[in-house]
């Protein structure tokens, strides 16, 4: 295997490197350090999902953070040791509901308890099963990101006797694996749990009854079917899967996991999966818990609700890269995921892309960048003092529908700009068009000025108006600090060097500016945008706001 390229400046603090993939890579070293022959396998990357609905980002954001340990643990070890990353579907278990984000939810009432590879497909198409049609969505934005990674389905893996080995090993050490999972359930699903859930040879719907008999030298099951009928199948070819929490030991055990992570609401169950590992022959893979995302309201997001971003909404409006900066920010940190994390998100990545050329050493590697580009970050950005808040006020300013507009105000601002010289940006400005029409537009609330406020923006009219036209950002926030702190209710005296004589200027100020101008209760800083923008289409806005142009033109009002 060839070993990664990189930079011998970072090569020499790689051990000061602390970023949580680089602990994540080193607590998986440690543990092939603990197993017979660990450093001479090829170390396996698992991430699971769960295909009862169309996958959500939570579900990407687990096998980009994945990678992103992968690729720490690659650079750790010099690409001597192989790695290989599996996304595994547990596309075999029953659909245990209807989600409620799928056309005529009634048709799929009949096909409960079918495996969801049998279960048909609602969103038509070529797939011919709904667990076929959820795979083939998740395949499609993992190879479109560029993930390096092998796909299984736990259909074909159970059919394929790929688990036959340790399935039948399972039956042999049933009575283990029981007593790991009996103190576990409550006293009534005692009396009815298996591991074993049998395919119903009738109906072919998983069946969560209990065994009449596990007979470990045969390697079949007894259990009753839904006829009454006593039936016996192997528990090898895909007559049976194991419950889930069995399933996780068992998949371990069968392919030599050695790194997986999972959602906060597995942590509960990680002793027993670990345990049931074990007895199946195998070493418990080590593990990384995250914390689950929330949408708007708090609440969990779940494929089946659909009430958390898909993958294409989110790269509706912002780029791959700031959703892999949203995956890579406090994975233990629950955080919420929705339209208005957006904006944050994409502006967060060009400070951190901008700042990576001026760090050294240490702070590269603890860059997020670093992490989300595997190593490379680009060297093309933006402008100096262009964010993605301040084009979605230019596009409100502008009423741009094309980012062709944006452009207009670009090339002004930046002599000799174009989407060839800045790539990034052109991106940008349609993704701000687009997000700006979507979600801030309809929710569009100027408000009209007071007394005061009519005066104080007259009085920056007039300031601007004695303004070079070409004048820097830096110059035209000074003119509107210059304006602000000549009005009392602007005044803040406790700011940082303030006197009597020349007070600080309190946020209220550039509030006001915001709410009146833009319909926005905060925004970037106003200089950048005026520079932008224009200074007389600025001096035009404001002359439309005195004379109530504004609020008369908003979605609400109109």
């Amino acid at each position: 295997m060839s070993e990664p390229t990189l930079d011998p400046a970072l090569a020499e603090v790689l051990g000061d490197a602390k970023a949580w993939p680089f602990e994540e890579a080193r607590r998986l070293i440690a543990r092939l350090d603990r197993i017979k022959g660990g450093k001479d396998k090829t170390v396996l990357f698992e991430t699971g999902y769960g295909p009862s609905g169309l996958p959500h980002i939570g579900t990407f954001g687990e096998v980009a953070r994945t990678t992103m340990v992968r690729h720490a643990f690659t650079i750790l070890t010099g690409g001597k040791i192989a790695t290989r990353l599996l996304c595994f579907s547990d596309d075999m278990d029953g659909m245990r509901k209807v989600p409620d984000n799928v056309p005529d939810r009634a048709a799929l009432e009949p096909y409960l308890q079918l495996p969801l590879t049998s279960v048909p497909n609602p969103f038509g198409g070529d797939y011919k099963s709904f667990g076929d049609h959820n795979n083939a969505m998740l395949r499609r934005f993992l190879d479109t990101f560029g993930f390096d990674y092998e796909f299984a389905s736990a259909t074909e893996y159970y059919k394929a006797g790929r688990f036959d080995e340790v399935l039948l090993r399972a039956a042999e050490r049933y009575d283990d694996i029981m007593a790991v999972m009996l103190p576990t359930l409550g006293a009534e699903r005692r009396e009815t749990y298996s591991p074993f859930l049998p395919i119903s040879p009738i109906s072919g719907r998983v069946l969560y009854v209990p065994m009449k008999t596990v007979d470990a030298k045969a390697g079949t099951v007894t259990f009753a079917d839904e006829d009454g009928r006593d039936i016996t199948v192997p528990v090898t070819g895909g007559n049976v899967k194991l419950q889930w929490k069995p399933d996780f030991g068992m998949r371990w055990a069968a392919l030599g996991v050695d790194f997986e992570m999972f959602g906060k609401d597995h942590q509960t169950n990680a002793p027993i999966y670990d345990k049931i590992c074990k007895i199946l022959g195998g070493t418990a893979p080590e593990h990384y818990v995250y914390e689950l995302f929330l949408d708007d309201k708090g609440e969990k997001i779940s494929k089946s609700k659909g009430n958390g971003l898909t993958i294409d909404e989110w790269l509706t409006y912002a780029s791959p890269e700031s959703l892999a900066l949203f995956m890579f920010q406090k994975p233990r940190t629950a955080k919420r995921l929705y339209f208005d994390v957006i904006p944050r998100a994409v502006d967060e990545y060009l400070q951190l892309l901008a700042a990576y050329p001026r760090q050294e050493g240490k702070a590269r590697l603890d860059n997020a960048v670093w992490h989300i580009h595997n190593g490379n970050p680009p060297s093309h950005t933006v402008p100096a003092g262009v964010t993605f808040a301040l084009l979605l006020n230019l596009v409100a300013a502008s009423n741009a529908d094309d980012k062709a507009v944006l452009w207009g105000f670009i090339r002004r601002h930046i002599p000799g700009a174009s989407p060839e010289a800045y790539p990034l940006l052109d991106e940008l400005a349609g993704y701000a068009v687009r997000y700006y029409a979507d979600f801030v537009k309809p929710k569009k609330h100027h408000r009209a000025p007071d007394d005061v406020e009519r005066g104080a923006l007259e009085a920056l009219s007039q300031a601007l108006a004695k303004v070079p036209a070409d004048a820097p950002a830096e110059d035209l926030q000074t003119v509107l600090y210059d304006v602000g702190r000549t009005i009392p209710r602007y005044q803040d005296l406790n700011a940082k060097g303030a006197t009597p004589e020349k007070p600080g200027v309190s946020n209220a100020w550039f509030n006001s500016i915001y709410e009146i101008l833009l319909g926005e209760s905060k925004g970037p800083r106003f200089g950048s945008f005026i520079a932008l923008y224009g200074i007389d289409e600025t001096r035009a806005l404001i002359d439309a706001a005195l004379k109530g142009e504004l609020v008369s033109a908003d979605p609400v009002q109109a």
